[in-house]
């Protein structure tokens, strides 16, 4: 494990224990930053718990991105959230979450939430990642509410062990999986790409908070990867704008080959033929962040304001099964795999109502020019935009 991973828990333990929660994040400077073996969660707060509920609630993100223009809540498929280590009372959790919101129920009896051990010895619990799974798991049924939920534990954040779980998931009869984690790339990563490829499914990834470069298996070009905005809404709840998130992960991979569907868009500044990450958008702001209730903090439990890049993955998850949902009632099959659909979709002359184009803002500093920077049309900071899913939905359900 690399030194800055061992220091970074046992601050973590040590904040914790002396009651100054206001950051669940591993930040280092991305030159520290080794592969390991072990995933990290994509997770960022601003505060710590508290009895009230903080940031972002279901409806103003559904107003936000245009979810609450479509009808369809994903009837009928199953999301699949691959987390580390237990939550052992995350549908106790939900069922918090889903009567605060006026959500419908979401619960092991009424067949819409099972939750699954990769391994058969279980796993122990870690507060982060506990954290981290409340987050998934609630959103994902905040924006596709009729949606299945398979949520899939791993023993430990070794990668090996999570990759176990995507398959279980697979093999369970998820159609699109979320993964709220990542680590750097790494030499024969290329020979992972197995665990992404099935028929009628698809994978998305958070793209990490580091800033340039992203995280892997984001940058699998079978993956579809989440970068990181500010989102600026009105006093009425209306979309404003978004800004890229200065340590929202992007760039270009140091081993992956740029896809055809990235080559056919004529993507910039890539003379080495790399892939582009990320190929979407979400916000990802601790300080404008996500409602979330979780039970398992060490010192005080409640609710709290998360951000990083993990949040966009769920809900990126729930937008495809919402489109699959559709899909299925147009007799069509789901996506195997989204990210030819999302930039067709952003191929076309409907680019820019099926999503929001965000120019304004750095990663890292801007330290490394375009490749940093947010720009019109793709770029390596916030990918094609963030969802106007009222439209982009139907481009997906359109598409082959």
């Amino acid at each position: 494990m690399p030194t800055f991973i061992n220091h970074g828990k046992r601050l973590l333990l040590r904040m914790l224990f002396a009651g100054l929660l206001f950051s669940i994040s591993f930040q280092a400077p991305a030159q520290d930053i080794r592969s390991s073996g072990e995933a990290i969660p994509a997770l960022r707060t601003s505060g710590s718990a508290q009895s009230a509920v903080a940031g972002l609630i279901p409806s103003d993100v559904r107003r936000a991105y245009g979810f609450d223009q479509v009808s369809n809540q994903g009837a009928g498929q199953t999301i699949g959230i691959i987390e580390a280590f237990d939550h052992p009372a995350i549908e106790d959790d939900l069922a918090i979450f889903s009567q605060m919101f006026n959500l419908p129920a979401c619960t092991t009896s009424n067949g819409c939430f099972q939750k699954v051990f990769a391994s058969e010895n279980g796993a122990s619990t870690n507060p982060v990642w506990a954290l981290e799974t409340a987050l998934d798991v609630e959103w994902a049924h905040a924006m596709a509410p009729q949606a299945r939920i398979l949520l899939v534990e791993a023993p430990s954040d070794r990668l090996s062990d999570l990759l176990s779980a995507v398959d279980v998931a697979v093999q369970n009869g998820a159609g699109v999986i979320s993964m709220s984690w990542g680590l750097p790339e790494f030499s024969g990563e290329t020979l992972r790409r197995n665990h992404f490829v099935a028929p009628n499914v698809s994978f998305v990834a958070a793209a990490g908070d580091y800033g340039n470069p992203g995280f892997w298996p984001a940058a699998s070009r079978d993956v579809t990867a989440v970068g990181g905005t500010t989102l600026h809404l009105n006093s009425h709840g209306d979309y404003i704008t978004e800004t890229a998130l200065k340590d929202g992960g992007g760039g270009l991979s140091e081993f992956e080959v740029e896809p055809v569907y990235q080559s056919q868009l004529n993507i910039p500044e890539n003379p080495g033929g790399k892939r582009g990450i990320p190929d979407v958008a979400y916000n990802a702001d601790p300080n404008a962040g996500f409602a979330v209730y979780d039970s398992i903090l060490y010192l005080s439990s409640g609710w709290i304001e998360v951000g990083g890049t993990s949040a966009g993955a769920p809900q990126w998850a729930a937008l495809i099964a919402i489109a699959n949902s559709m899909r299925m009632a147009a007799d069509k099959y789901p996506l195997s795999g989204s990210n030819e659909s999302l930039y067709r979709a952003a191929n076309s002359s409907s680019y820019d109502s099926n999503y929001n184009d965000i120019t304004a803002g750095t990663n890292t500093n801007g330290h490394c020019g375009p490749l940093c920077s947010s720009t019109r049309g793709y770029d390596y900071v916030t990918g094609l935009g963030s969802p106007q899913a009222n439209n982009l939905i139907n481009a997906l359900v359109d598409a082959p």
